[in-house]
């Protein structure tokens, strides 16, 4: 089976979160099972190029009244995965992937139109049709909306089905009506049935519509994202799905993300002998700035996007209880501004408790998984969520909020069975006490390592889900078979 990803991002090439490396993961995984994966990306400024980097040739693509050009880079193969990179230094050469300073590109809905447009015209360069277009998030929603609309008497892309896989539902892709024409698409599309929400262009609403079938990151978040709660206004629309939309917990790479391999830490540590976790955590502190760490002192980490829906205002709550707790916090983020001054103002109040580094670092974020004792994810929701189970891995134990994919990967401890700490109300209240307990059991040393034990066993790899993605893949490609037949037959 061709299986080709398209995505915004995608390790080790672009990243800004957790998609992108559900991106670098699961093409590999699904290649090992001997199907043939493609992924395409844009290329931004902050891309590196795999090797060999070859050039071929320019596309022109007509985007409203006039035309956009692109080039296409071929970066290689690697894990069995065919990368190819749209190069159109107009539209990606620029600091940020869709924003800078908090703001959103003004012209993003161009920017991704023309890179779903050079994304379609790679596909059809080659001899083969893809069997399956597996797009992620609404910057790569125009994909099926063209496939459907500008595309559909394309007799290349007749076999091919689309799966449309939502990270986050709170990132919609929401322009103003003017812009249909000038991303090459017919005013007619503008309907409540289809792009329009609310007087404005909703792509991630489009990508729903026109693709075959939708996906979410974890079982839970599949639910939630049907309510009023957590639909972002879309709740009726994927309820309206129904068995065109499944929730498939994201796995997790641990070629990346193993502490007895991971060459980004100061020493390397399994289950088995856990010394080289004091040495990881020592080094840490000693990294951020502690001239005397006190290593019986709990160390709880946070690496994440500084974003509202993370639960910061939470921790700014109860910033002044934690200040008084006998504990570290070491944070690293980039983001929303307001979040990264809240952080950097905790760390010039209390330079002795929180170690905070404002920036995008990758190797800083696996020594805080290394080095922590704890991780702390209070988020408002969280799709998925990939640090909580890098943590289990690491032995670092996770306090999560029962939300999405927090709520299904981690279980609550109980003294005996359980692999973290996680509370339910949305309240500071709630999450300082959830930290309380954890501090309570990181003071009983046969506690905690039971705890920690349960996490380090925990298997998430990316084979369960890899499958499961397949045999929606299958069922797809079956349908098309049998309208085919039918087709033939009247």
């Amino acid at each position: 089976m061709r299986i080709v990803f398209v995505a915004p991002e995608g390790v080790p090439f672009s990243k800004t979160g957790g998609l992108a490396d559900v991106v670098g993961a699961l093409p590999k995984a699904l290649a090992k099972m001997g199907h043939k994966l493609e992924v395409v990306l844009p290329r931004y400024r902050m891309t590196k190029p795999g090797k060999p980097e070859t050039k071929m040739q320019s596309l022109t693509l007509p985007l409203g009244a006039g035309f956009k050009f692109a080039s296409i880079q071929n970066a290689g193969v690697a894990g069995g995965v065919h990368t190819f990179l749209v190069e159109s230094p107009f539209f990606f050469d620029r600091a940020g992937l869709y924003q800078e300073e908090g703001e959103d590109y003004p012209d993003n809905a161009m920017r991704f139109a023309a890179f779903s447009f050079a994304a379609l015209e790679l596909i059809k360069r080659s001899a083969t049709p893809p069997d399956i277009i597996h797009c992620h998030d609404w910057q790569t929603a125009l994909v099926p909306i063209y496939l459907r609309s500008l595309y559909q008497n394309d007799e290349f892309f007749r076999n091919t089905s689309v799966v449309f896989t939502i990270h986050n539902v709170g990132y919609q892709g929401l322009f103003p009506p003017h812009i249909l024409p000038q991303i090459s698409l017919h005013a007619g599309l503008f309907t409540l049935d289809l792009l329009e929400y609310y007087g404005k262009v909703n792509l991630l609403k489009g990508g729903i519509v026109f693709s075959d079938f939708i996906t979410t990151v974890s079982r839970k978040y599949a639910e939630e994202i049907q309510t009023a709660e957590f639909g972002c206004g879309l709740e009726g629309v994927f309820r309206s799905q129904g068995e065109r939309l499944q929730g498939i917990l994201n796995g997790v790479d641990y070629d990346d993300w193993n502490p007895a391999t991971d060459k980004l830490i100061p020493a390397r540590y399994s289950a088995k002998n856990m010394e080289g976790k004091i040495a990881c955590k020592k080094a840490l502190l000693e990294r951020m700035g502690v001239r005397q760490p006190v290593v019986d002192r709990p160390v709880v980490g946070i690496v994440s996007r500084f974003a509202p829906q993370k639960g910061f205002d939470l921790i700014a709550e109860i910033a002044e209880q934690l200040a008084a707790l006998d504990l570290y916090v070491v944070a690293l983020g980039t983001g929303d501004p307001v979040y990264e001054e809240l952080f950097r103002s905790m760390a010039a109040t209390y330079p002795d408790k929180f170690l905070v580094a404002v920036a995008y670092d990758n190797t800083l974020a696996h020594q805080i998984e290394a080095g922590s004792d704890m991780f702390l994810m209070p988020s408002r929701y969280e799709p998925c969520g990939l640090n909580q189970i890098y943590s289990l891995k690491y032995g670092t134990v996770p306090i999560v909020r029962a939300t999405g994919g927090l709520d299904d990967t981690i279980e609550a401890f109980d003294g005996q069975s359980g692999t973290g700490f996680k509370f339910s109300e949305y309240t500071g209240a709630a999450l300082l006490l959830a930290i309380e307990q954890a501090i309570a059991a990181y003071h009983q040393p046969e506690v905690w390592q039971r705890l920690v034990d349960n996490g380090m066993r925990q298997d998430f790899s990316w084979g369960r889900s890899a499958k499961q993605y397949l045999e929606i893949y299958q069922a797809l490609q079956k349908r098309k078979a049998e309208s085919e037949a039918e087709a033939c037959n009247e």
